[in-house]
């Protein structure tokens, strides 16, 4: 059986898939795949692990020979699921194993944005650290006792919850589909709406899935309820803020600034105004981009696949209703 993968991915992974008999075809160009590429490929295997392709409706209107899908991500919105399950295709991800890394990102953009440290660092390497002792210029702000708002109290969501409270002690709010009783009884965690949330939080960061209901759910409308001194802060998907909005609301002075490692689109555009702004930090969607995490996420997707190819249920399915 034929195994492709549609960008590199570490080894660890590629080298379980080959020990278990399977052949393997990686796409090492430098030029991401086109979807035209992706399903000629994928027509010609069994399995497919996909690193961030977009997988519509048409590629399985094309493509119904798969066996089993693993995506090299947490995140599957890039995938329509639903056809994927018409086809009787299990889709797997990679939970857990990177909750840690991203978290870790999430923190320190928490940390640059209230220290606008990016903006100053940008300061020396333009030749703009002139001499004497500023006062009153490019000041931050503290975060020991403040409020923490969760969007989304999943694993990643958790984890930047505990380093919060441990490192500032700060209090911790969050809204989800769901109470989470395992946040609230070890970090005193509330369960808030969307609208308390907003209102009460000094800091807001993102780590929910992105589904139709909350995209473009911090708007302009929501922005003028949070605090002017708030810090927002995404590691989760672009697409649940509504960027033109964003960039108002930070320079009317809605809210103090963001610090973003997903954008919309991506990559963003060397001209951004968000990149010049004083209050802002911007990673290139590196959440997960550690050794330990993007290994063991390639040891996830191999498992997945193997499994599948066997006829087995998936370590980490996202659409058990295909086993029904």
């Amino acid at each position: 059986m034929k195994v492709f993968i549609s960008g590199k991915i570490p080894e660890v992974g590629v080298d379980m898939l080959k020990k278990a008999g399977y052949e393997v075809e990686m796409w090492t160009n430098s030029e991401p795949i086109t979807l035209a590429e992706l399903i000629d490929k994928c027509k010609q295997s069994d399995a497919y692990i996909n690193v961030m392709s977009p997988v519509p409706e048409s590629f399985f209107k094309e493509v119904t020979n798969l066996k089993v899908i693993s995506t090299f991500s947490v995140g599957y919105n890039h995938i329509d699921i639903q056809s994927a399950t018409r086809l009787g295709i299990p889709v797997g991800n990679t939970p857990d194993v990177l909750s840690n890394a991203t978290a870790d990102i999430a923190f320190l953009l928490l940390l640059n944005v209230s220290r606008k440290a990016f903006f100053n660092y940008r300061r020396i390497i333009e030749g703009n650290w002139k001499p004497g002792f500023l006062s009153v210029e490019y000041l931050g702000q503290e975060l020991n006792g403040k409020t923490l708002g969760i969007f989304g109290m999943g694993r990643i969501g958790i984890k930047m919850a505990q380093k919060c409270k441990n490192a500032y002690e700060m209090n911790i709010l969050y809204n989800n589909r769901h109470k989470q009783e395992e946040a609230e009884k070890e970090l005193g965690a509330h369960y808030v709406s969307f609208e308390e949330l907003l209102e009460q939080s000094d800091v807001i960061s993102l780590h929910a899935p992105l589904t139709d209901e909350n995209k473009g759910i911090f708007n302009a409308s929501a922005f003028k309820k949070m605090k002017k001194t708030s810090i927002l802060i995404n590691t989760a998907r672009g697409p649940m803020i509504n960027e033109k909005d964003l960039i108002q609301a930070i320079q009317e002075g809605q809210i103090w600034g963001a610090g973003l490692d997903v954008t919309d689109p991506e990559p963003m555009k060397a001209d951004n105004p968000l990149l010049c702004m004083e209050n802002v930090a911007v990673t290139p969607h590196i959440g997960s981009a550690t050794i330990e995490a993007r290994n063991a996420m390639s040891a996830l997707c191999a498992k997945n696949i193997i499994a599948g190819l066997k006829g087995e249920k998936l370590p980490c399915i996202v659409n058990p209703e295909v086993y029904k």
